[in-house]
């Protein structure tokens, strides 16, 4: 059985999605933007940190810690400012490094969109 979530604490869904799926003790998470937050218009640091938050925000609703992601997908704009992110990236890690691709896209949702992450989280001690 699949169960379909949205989170309170996440900004609210406008799309045809829900932020995440339950299926077979794993979540995944839906590509996850700074759209509608007030980072929204900021640079690829203060998006990417909103973004983390909402994980951060997930993994605690779930009663999860970091070391339970097993995979995130990076969608960048321009792949060239990758350095501005990487030390936060490795800092919300807290040394659980979990499979990543980092892709660069043409376009995201919404012009003031820098970035969207999605990930898939264990849910299994």
């Amino acid at each position: 059985m699949v169960e379909r979530i949205n989170y309170a604490t996440l900004p609210q869904i406008a799309g045809p999605y829900v932020h995440a799926t339950k299926h077979d003790k794993t979540l995944y998470v839906s590509g996850l933007t700074a759209f509608g937050t007030s980072s929204q218009s900021e640079g690829l640091p203060e998006q990417c940190s909103q973004i983390l938050s909402q994980i951060s925000s997930i993994l605690e609703s779930e009663q999860r810690r970091k070391q339970d992601i097993i995979k995130l997908t990076i969608f960048v704009r321009d792949i060239s400012l990758l350095a501005t992110i990487r030390e936060q990236l490795f800092e919300f890690y807290e040394g659980f490094l979990p499979a990543c691709s980092l892709v660069e896209v043409s376009k995201l949702i919404h012009p003031d969109l820098l970035i969207e992450i999605e990930a898939v989280i264990a849910l299994v001690d």
